[in-house]
């Protein structure tokens, strides 16, 4: 920007767009003064060098709009917890599958814990079954994380299947 520019000869383009040619550095720097505006740098290695007249200040605040519209568009893949019980009956494993194919239908990705308590830690086998079955149920999903045993959780992540 403005005195940091190192090319001599710049092709100068004004604040409206329209190209005033090749013209060196300091003769471009005096029309931006003159205008009380500043000459920016736009595609370095071009030959020449293109520059601009611009607000600079200007310039940044809608750059930064632009990026701020294209965050808008993107929407975050959020992940959903839900906690399960060795010995749940059969209605509450019900609603929470629902709950969990809401979540996924929602675009989310779902985290089962399974949290075994005490003398639960025996029965293992019996809590990577209640998992296997309760992704059955929910229905055509991607498992992003098999079921696996991190200290007394037994943890599995879905999503859904693209």
């Amino acid at each position: 920007m403005n005195y940091r520019i190192e090319a001599n000869q710049l092709r100068v383009i004004n604040h409206e767009g329209k190209q005033l040619g090749v013209m060196d550095k300091n003769a471009a720097l005096n029309l931006a003064r003159d205008q009380e505006l500043d000459l920016v740098l736009i595609a370095p290695k071009a030959q020449p060098p293109v520059a601009k007249i611009i607000n600079f200040k200007k310039f940044l605040y809608q750059e930064e709009k632009k990026e701020k519209e294209a965050r808008k568009g993107i929407k975050k893949s959020t992940t959903k917890d839900l906690k399960l019980s060795l010995f749940i009956g059969p209605a509450d494993l019900e609603r929470m599958i629902n709950k969990g194919r809401e979540f996924i239908e929602a675009g989310n990705q779902l985290r089962l814990n399974l949290m075994l308590k005490g003398r639960e830690m025996a029965k293992k086998p019996m809590a990577f079954e209640l998992i296997k079955r309760f992704i059955e149920k929910l229905g055509d999903v991607n498992v992003s994380k098999t079921p696996k045993m991190e200290g007394r959780v037994l943890r599995a992540v879905v999503a859904k299947r693209k």
